[in-house]
């Protein structure tokens, strides 16, 4: 089953008229050629003079502050984009990261009280204790940026592989993980590929260990009822793979096509997809949220579409 260029092109149509701009100059960027300037120059617009990220970049909690979560958003963007560590907006991130971690559990608050006093889903309320909830997600993926976008002697760098030290003991010694604090490790995991030399040298676990172990949570994460996709906010296989090279590809088999046909089944006649959460609170400003994230997910599952050859 593929997509038709009909179709496709709605979808770009309809994202240049009501998605975000970010996401307008993402789509520009991986399906028309665009420069990654763009992308850059509105991200720019939701980092903060401390170097942090917020103003609803992720479009669940509408705090202006900065927040680590809200820097981890704009992160994977930039990630995806392949900003160097040169980029101004990426020197000021990693100034902030280094100013906000705490040393001594090697995360980041992922969730803070400023976010109670803006619009947000309930799962970003912050109260107390409210971490032990989160643990690494987003940290084990904030730790790689820091090492990434870091010269190798730098404090940044070096809070960054404690961080990943803690993370990865963590990983090492559970049995199973929350889809969301898994995919921060898969990332950690795709951006030490890297830096693999050094990763296996400061390490206990090679990277290879840590792969495994990934694979091992996500297969045990991953739901393969695919008659029950469609009724809630379920883990799917394309919620942990991005191209047809990874090896979770040969792991989940057939599901990889199910998923694929899902996909393409659930588009919207105006070429959008639907999110499958509710605020349950904040209405008006929840209807808002949810147009930015049809907007992020049409940018997203196309990638994936184009990535495995769905597009005609």
């Amino acid at each position: 089953m593929k997509i038709s260029k009909e179709t496709f092109n709605k979808s770009s149509s309809w994202v240049k008229r009501n998605a975000r701009p970010l996401e307008a100059a993402r789509w520009a960027y991986f399906f028309e050629g665009a420069p990654r300037d763009k992308v850059i120059q509105i991200l720019s617009a939701f980092q903060n003079e401390d170097g942090g990220f917020g103003h609803g970049i992720e479009p669940d909690f509408w705090s202006p502050h900065s927040s680590p979560m809200a820097t981890w958003a704009a992160g994977q963007i930039l990630m995806e984009i392949g900003a160097d560590a040169n980029e101004i907006i990426v020197k000021s991130m990693i100034s902030y990261l280094t100013n906000t971690l705490q040393k001594e559990t090697g995360m980041w608050f992922s969730a803070l009280p400023e976010n109670n006093h803006y619009p947000h889903a309930p799962w970003w309320h912050w109260s107390e204790g409210v971490q032990e909830n989160w643990m690494f997600n987003p940290s084990a993926e904030l730790a790689a940026f820091l090492v990434h976008w870091s010269s190798e002697q730098s404090e940044a760098s070096q809070l960054g592989w404690k961080s990943i030290e803690k993370a990865v003991h963590r990983l090492m010694e559970v049995d199973e993980m929350d889809r969301h604090e898994l995919n921060n490790f898969q990332q950690l995991s795709n951006i030490m590929k890297l830096h693999e030399s050094t990763f296996n040298a400061k390490s206990p676990y090679s990277l290879n260990e840590v792969t495994d172990k990934i694979i091992e949570l996500a297969d045990r994460c991953v739901d393969k009822d695919v008659s029950q996709w469609s009724t809630g906010y379920k883990p799917l296989p394309f919620d942990f793979i991005t191209s047809p090279e990874g090896p979770l590809c040969r792991r989940f088999g057939d599901l990889i096509n199910h998923n694929l046909n899902f996909y393409i089944e659930q588009l919207s006649d105006e070429g959008t997809w639907d999110i499958s959460w509710s605020w349950e609170s904040y209405p008006e400003e929840f209807s808002v949220a949810r147009g930015h994230w049809k907007g992020i997910l049409a940018v997203n599952r196309y990638k994936i579409l184009k990535s495995f050859g769905c597009l005609e």
